[in-house]
């Protein structure tokens, strides 16, 4: 019996290298995101992410175990750059009037 290797059936990666999962404008990164940030399980991200499938959620996780460093630098550089934007954009007219 032989075997042959099968590849994340449900992620395409960009000229950079940045991973989305296929069919979708979502980031793998994005995903995983969500999962840090609220704990979501693969179910409850198909909850909140109808148009995806279970099948999509489960190997964009998948693709984040076997790639976790590469995405997490990604991560935090997005986070970097969100701070630096906040930042540079200084206190918001809303949080102005109520202070």
């Amino acid at each position: 019996m032989s075997l042959a290797a099968t590849t994340y059936s449900y992620i395409t990666l960009r000229d950079d290298g940045v991973a989305f999962i296929a069919g979708s404008t979502m980031k793998v990164a994005e995903l995983v995101a969500e999962v840090q940030a609220y704990g979501w399980s693969p179910e409850e991200l198909h909850f909140q992410h109808p148009h995806l499938s279970l099948g999509q959620i489960h190997s964009a996780l998948a693709y984040y175990w076997d790639h976790k460093d590469t995405l997490d630098r990604e991560l935090a550089q997005a986070l970097r750059e969100a701070e630096e934007h906040r930042a540079a954009a200084g206190p918001s007219a809303f949080s102005r009037f109520w202070s």
